[in-house]
């Protein structure tokens, strides 16, 4: 994919990460910066999702893991997008989850705001640094190592 091109459409992010409903949580690429290797992905947070059910009747609250598993996928993103790949081409799975701070509740309504940069790459593995925010208040932090299955 060239750098020129528009950002991911949800098509087109369906083609990048191999997640599907209810476990896909990004809805939207807002903007991709190769050169630095970052991206700013969307989760729009309805009361229509299947966790809410659970966590918790009453009082809804996005789990602190699945906030972090939307960074990791907008990283996933980010990475294919750099790499010219596509969700058949390899699959990353998350192995290590360090320095991660929940700040605020992300509740329905909410616009969960990944900003996920690659600190690094590692053979077949990638390091990503992930902010979540919501309305511009940082929710939720981590670096998240992800590594790809051998070719």
């Amino acid at each position: 994919m060239s750098h020129t091109q528009t950002l991911p459409d949800m098509a087109q992010i369906q083609t990048l990460l191999p997640h599907r409903y209810p476990f896909l949580l990004v809805d939207k690429v807002v903007s991709i910066d190769y050169e630095k290797r970052t991206i700013i992905a969307t989760k729009n947070v309805s009361i229509n999702e299947p966790f809410f059910q659970g966590h918790f009747p009453g009082q809804p609250i996005m789990p602190g893991v699945l906030i972090i598993e939307a960074m990791a996928q907008a990283g996933g993103v980010l990475t294919q997008l750099t790499l010219g790949r596509d969700a058949q081409s390899k699959l990353f799975y998350m192995v290590k989850v360090d320095k991660a701070r929940f700040t605020k509740q992300v509740v329905p309504g909410d616009v969960l705001e990944m900003h996920v940069e690659i600190k690094r790459v590692i053979r077949n593995m990638a390091v990503y640094d992930c902010v979540a925010k919501v309305d511009g208040e940082v929710v939720a932090c981590a670096e998240v190592l992800c590594a790809g299955t051998r070719e």
